[in-house]
């Protein structure tokens, strides 16, 4: 019988901010953009109570609970949490599929024998995560995925929640049909129309009825509704593209400014890169103008590289081949055609490997021990210092690669 594990971090932007920053500890926190354009990107569970919850607008958020503390998102450094979390949860499977920044699938059916029982698992990893990273994460332990990812939801905050196989369906029957994968708000009123309001309505009903009414949608979510769900969990090994991205609380109209925003994304899709073992052979720029007209643009390189200086070189001549005609509220950077690092063609005449192979083992290194923030660009630096937050961030241990948002 298979072990699967959905591991979610809790509140996660809006939990480092509070790690970062003990004032904010206990307090309802909300980490969004703009008032006037911009969405909650995380609400605190101190502040979901006045009924904000992510993605709903900043406008709306602020009538329900004016006396939030809101904060800019700091992706760099929510990105740097990511990598130190994901590095606890390689320790105990190869098996591991990535759904965001904060949470992911996990397969241990084979680790049993190593780390034991997949509730042990669970607890352990949840307990170094909260040691090394000081921050919460939930998880939900089950036969498959689906029902991995619902014990999680309803595990948290900072807890974890296990359904054993012969439980499955008395676990599932009371929960309302919105529980299930896919069913939005326009098939869950159609749902309730026919009757069928709870799982256990799905799970009793005849295939044959369900099909007559609903098609082939109908058979999936019966299948759902018992507990059948046998998707294997797909490692992030066999990704296609791996990216950075940042949306910018003001327009920038000076394409100068974008450059030390490029590097720092530069910068993260490279360690990606090298924490996956992966080379890129294309960088594709991505560009998001103020009349939200969407522009991207790639090179091939010369040999594939997983060199953050290589990736920022390539981003920023095509930056520079053709300046934006506006404004740019986003930028984003992105490696494709992922080869395995072991499988690069081999230089000529057996050339020694570059001097940036051994400075990037370095600068890992260093990041391992003291944060990603403890090294950083020049231009990266200079760009932050301009930031009011800059001094605050230090001294709460923030990443000096944040980029201001």
């Amino acid at each position: 019988m298979r072990a699967i594990l959905h591991v979610d971090m809790d509140a996660f932007y809006a939990s480092v901010e509070q790690r970062d920053r003990p004032e904010l500890r206990g307090r309802p926190v909300i980490v969004g953009g703009h008032p006037r354009r911009g969405v909650v990107l995380a609400a605190s569970y101190e502040v979901r109570p006045f009924g904000v919850r992510s993605a709903i607008p900043m406008a709306r958020a602020l009538v329900l609970a004016p006396a939030a503390v809101v904060v800019p998102p700091r992706f760099a450094a929510y990105a740097e949490a990511s990598e130190q979390v994901f590095s606890i949860l390689e320790r105990y499977t190869p098996l591991i599929e990535p759904l965001s920044l904060d949470e992911a699938f996990l397969d241990v059916t084979a680790s049993q024998g190593l780390f034991g029982a997949p509730a042990e698992i669970a607890r352990r990893l949840r307990q170094e995560i909260a040691a090394e990273v000081r921050l919460p994460a939930s998880a939900g332990i089950a036969s498959c995925k689906f029902v991995a990812k619902i014990a999680s939801d309803l595990a948290k905050p900072d807890g974890q929640r296990e359904v054993l196989p012969e439980e499955t369906r008395a676990f599932l029957a009371p929960l309302p049909v919105s529980r299930l994968w896919g069913v939005g708000p326009k098939l869950e009123a159609r749902l309730h129309a026919l009757g069928l309001r709870k799982v256990a309505d799905l799970a009793a009903r005849d295939a044959g009825w369900l099909t007559a009414r609903l098609g082939d949608l109908g058979t999936h979510l019966a299948a759902l509704a018992r507990g059948d769900d046998d998707r294997p969990v797909v490692p992030d090994r066999g990704s296609k593209s791996i990216g950075a991205e940042d949306t910018f609380e003001e327009d920038v109209a000076d394409p100068a400014l974008l450059r030390p925003r490029l590097h720092a994304q530069a910068l993260r899709v490279a360690r990606r890169l090298r924490r996956a073992a992966l080379r890129t052979r294309v960088v594709q720029l991505k560009l998001k103008l103020d009349d939200f007209t969407l522009q991207t643009r790639r090179c091939t390189l010369e040999r594939p590289t997983d060199d953050g200086q290589e990736i920022y070189r390539a981003a920023l001549e095509l930056l520079d081949r053709a300046p934006p005609p506006r404004a740019v509220r986003l930028t984003g950077v992105s490696a494709q055609e992922l080869d395995q690092a072991a499988d690069a063609q081999l230089a000529l005449f057996g050339e020694q490997a570059p001097r940036s192979e051994a400075l990037n083992r370095a600068l890992d290194a260093i990041a391992s021990r003291f944060g990603q923030g403890a090294v950083a660009p020049a231009d990266v630096l200079s760009f932050e210092s301009d930031d009011p937050l800059d001094e605050v961030r230090a001294r709460a241990g923030a990443s000096r690669l944040d980029v201001p948002d």
